[in-house]
Formats: structure tokens, C-alpha cells, sequence
């Protein structure tokens, strides 16, 4: 299970970066890393189709 949460971080962490470098630092008023990985995800995703940023 520690593998699991290991690969999880690892994810986690990569998507960080990835909004970080695209100018995203924190959501809804929080930062990044205070925030689960499936809220990270939606905005990760939501940044990639302009329709979806406005």
C-alpha cells in the first residue's frame, strides 16, 4: 500500500508542476498543495479546453 501512495505523491506532484509552469498557483483561494488530487486533476483538465476557462 505505501507503493501506492508513493506512485499517488509522485502523480500528485506532477500535476503541480505542470499548473505551476501554465501560471495556475492556487484554486479557489487555496494553494495547490492544499488541495486533493481529483480537485487538481478538474482544473488540470479545465486548463487544456478554453472552453471551459471562462
Amino acid at each position: 500500500m505505501k507503493k501506492e501512495k508513493n506512485y499517488s505523491e509522485n502523480n500528485r506532484d506532477k500535476v503541480i508542476e505542470e499548473l505551476v509552469s501554465n501560471g495556475v498557483f492556487k484554486i479557489d483561494g487555496k494553494q495547490l498543495y492544499e488541495l486533493p488530487l481529483h480537485s487538481l486533476l478538474a482544473e488540470y483538465e479545465a486548463f487544456g479546453n478554453p472552453e471551459v476557462q471562462m
